[in-house]
């Protein structure tokens, strides 16, 4: 990866992520605004050579940098408050799973099936591959409920814009969705103990029709 590419968010594999970095994007634009006003402001203090010792106030201009503010900070707060409903928002899961972490491993259990996923030595990304991934389908709606099974644990897919603590004892949700198939990868992101850097996720994302395509071509 290239160093430009290094000061960019990743590219986005879901709408929440699309939805994150269209406001961080916005958020960004009221800060930029906010901080070249400020600069201005202060170098025409230093050069200025007016000054005044006779006001003691201005009521109007008073008014004016309390509601200001205030507009700017509702600016931010609706599309923030959009933001946490969707996040939140699990009104059209189509399939459910279950994620649970362990010291120092993630298991699964979808559709009857359950896998142990452990990080392997030989790998192409240092510290990011397991010997069993979690195979989902691109399109589809999951549930992820994620609990853990001794301490704390986080569940981290920053591509899909996706971080939810693993406490034992209790069951957290969240919304997974795929825009794109391949190959994604997290790590836990909660400090959980010695080998706390050695449990990381890596899901593999699947398109049935492409496969069908591939395997009517191939025959």
């Amino acid at each position: 990866m290239s160093f430009w590419g290094q000061l960019n968010l990743m590219d986005p594999a879901s709408p929440i992520q699309e939805e994150m970095i269209l406001f961080h994007d916005h958020a960004l634009t009221l800060l930029i605004g906010i901080f070249a006003f400020v600069c201005i402001m202060g170098v025409s203090l230093l050069i200025t050579s007016l000054s005044t010792r006779t006001i003691v106030e201005a009521q109007l201009l008073e008014t004016v940098w309390t509601v200001i503010p205030a507009l700017l900070l509702l600016w931010l707060a609706f599309p923030s408050m959009r933001l946490l409903y969707l996040l939140d928002d699990n009104s059209n899961s189509e399939m459910s799973l279950k994620s649970i972490g362990h010291q120092w491993y993630w298991s699964y259990e979808t559709n009857s099936v359950k896998i142990e996923s452990y990080m392997i030595s030989d790998h192409n990304y240092r510290l990011l591959e397991v010997d069993k991934p979690l195979l989902l389908q691109i399109h589809t709606n999951y549930t992820n409920l994620l609990t853990s099974a001794d301490v704390l644990h986080s569940w981290a897919l920053p591509s899909i814009g996706v971080k939810m603590d693993a406490v034992p004892g209790r069951l957290n949700s969240m919304n997974l969705y795929w825009n794109y198939p391949g190959i994604y990868y997290g790590q836990c992101s909660e400090i959980c103990g010695a080998n706390h850097s050695f449990m990381p996720i890596q899901v593999k994302i699947w398109d049935p029709n492409f496969e069908k395509q591939m395997y009517c071509e191939c025959a």
